[in-house]
């Protein structure tokens, strides 16, 4: 990490074209506000916690000029010296910025005045975590609302971007993994330059947001509920418009966002690859394979408890145990049903599921499932090398090597975010938090699904969490999202040495 001085014009450039973004997006929330009732005379009322007109069109004004006022002030700094360290700075800098300013809309409204609070939901929504301190989401404004879920949405796709094409010049993050097993620009890989690979990124991910959108609205959801629902699938975020998330819904609707969801939590790399026909290529992918059978088995297992012995039908248990599943596993956090009334193993089981996380390449959180694939294989193959010491015995996946050094970042990976759960368990019991809701905390943010177990279980929130753990809680779901490593080297003091 060495070398010449940091360019902060060129992290400031991007920022500023970041924010100019984000303030667009803030602005097309305001017919929503319009449609769904916002002062019928547009008069100007900030604060009342009912009008969001004025402040969705003061905080999109707001933060596109100061975002293109910083970006006029830089554009003259030229994107060739843009470096490994200046990727660092912009990865990290990025979603800490955009909450900052994302949070506008909810303190001028006056639908979350706190700034704590404000803040905490912002960050929750970019992270695609989904944890939230409202107690009665109904209540706030249409405009409010669809902002809230657009948090989501582009954080979705920034993960995406950034987990495909990004991460991987940087030489950290799950698809190093997706490098290594096709290495060199082959026709498997979507594309070698950023530029191209984030646009074919885009158009899937809008795609299959629309298709949702449709198939929502077919099953009796409006325009408004369908759009949102969708955002916080694709996204695998989480945020329903809906006090009661999706438990008030249809099947129907209900299967829908289940099939979304196990969508959202699949390698995009995949799905691109599938809307070129090459379904062979793709059910080949073993961590594809490991996603869904994992998924599969612990819903039989779940479902046959609900239904033998928890007296639900079998459809019923079937789709409570399959959308709880999906859900924890894909990091979503939508829910249907309060899991903590079932018996403690089962909801143990979901718990457990935190660690499990969505595809490496996908807008899912948490360890991710060729982490974990990969560590079963060399777990199994270290018990061959006993036996046989002189033997070279790889680690494969999709039957090609892994390279050792690939492994140890896994198990480098696996070990810090095990000991960053532990530590931040210890951290909120410190503060106050009861056992159950201090691990499901921490466990549920870092991995950026939402809800957990204990006080901040499916049937309540974050309100109650003191304002220092949230303001840590926040942390960790940079640190998650980020995929740890972008946020720790930060804080090594190597990195600052020129």
């Amino acid at each position: 990490m060495r070398g010449s001085k940091i360019n902060i014009r060129v992290i400031l450039k991007i920022i500023g074209l970041l924010l100019v973004l984000e303030g667009f997006f803030i602005i097309t929330s305001i017919p929503f506000s319009i449609y769904y009732g916002s002062p019928t005379n547009l008069s100007f009322s900030l604060f009342n916690g009912k009008d969001d007109f004025w402040a969705l069109v003061i905080s999109g004004i707001f933060v596109s000029t100061i975002g293109l006022i910083v970006w006029l002030m830089t554009r003259r700094a030229k994107d060739s010296s843009l470096g490994k360290r200046e990727g660092y700075v912009i990865v990290s800098l990025s979603w800490l910025v955009i909450s900052l300013f994302g949070s506008i809309p909810f303190i001028l409204s006056g639908s979350i005045p706190n700034f704590t609070n404000a803040f905490f939901e912002t960050i929750s929504g970019f992270t695609t975590t989904g944890a939230s301190i409202l107690n009665d989401i109904e209540a706030l404004p249409k405009g409010i609302l669809f902002w809230r879920s657009m948090t989501h949405w582009m954080g979705g796709m920034g993960i995406i971007v950034l987990t495909l094409a990004i991460l991987p010049f940087l030489g950290i993050g799950g698809m190093q993994l997706f490098i290594a097993e096709v290495p060199g620009p082959t026709p498997d890989k979507i594309h070698p330059r950023i530029t191209a690979t984030a646009k074919r990124l885009w158009g899937i991910y809008v795609l299959l947001t629309a298709a949702e959108t449709i198939l929502l609205m077919t099953g009796g959801m409006d325009l408004f509920d369908a759009i949102c629902h969708a955002f916080g699938t694709m996204a695998t975020g989480g945020f329903s418009t809906q006090n009661a998330s999706i438990a008030n819904y249809s099947p129907y609707i209900q299967y829908v966002i289940i099939l979304f969801m196990i969508f959202a939590g699949i390698n995009f790399t995949l799905h691109y690859l599938a809307l070129h026909g090459k379904l062979k290529t793709v059910w080949k992918n073993e961590e594809l394979r490991y996603y869904l059978k994992l998924m599969g088995g612990v819903t039989i297992i779940i479902a046959a408890s609900l239904i033998l012995t928890h007296g639900l039908g079998i459809e019923k248990g079937f789709r409570d145990a399959l959308f709880q599943v999906v859900s924890i596993t894909t990091t979503t956090g939508f829910v249907t049903t309060n899991y903590l009334n079932w018996p403690f193993f089962l909801w143990m089981i979901i718990f457990i599921l935190m660690f499990a996380g969505g595809c490496a390449g996908s807008t899912g959180g948490s360890i991710k499932m060729v982490r974990q694939l990969l560590l079963l294989k060399n777990s199994l193959l270290e018990l061959k090398r006993l036996i046989h010491p002189h033997a070279i015995i790889p680690v494969r996946i999709n039957g090609k090597p892994v390279s050792q050094d690939i492994i140890s970042n896994i198990l480098a990976f696996f070990l810090i975010y095990i000991l960053i759960f532990s530590l931040g368990s210890v951290f909120m019991s410190f503060i106050g938090l009861e056992f159950e809701s201090a691990v499901g905390s921490v466990a549920a943010t870092l991995g950026n699904i939402g809800p957990a177990i204990g006080s901040v279980g499916p049937a309540s929130n974050y309100a109650d969490i003191p304002v220092v753990g949230k303001w840590f809680l926040s942390f960790l779901m940079l640190l998650g999202r980020l995929e740890l490593f972008t946020i720790l080297i930060l804080l090594s003091p190597a990195f600052w040495k020129r």
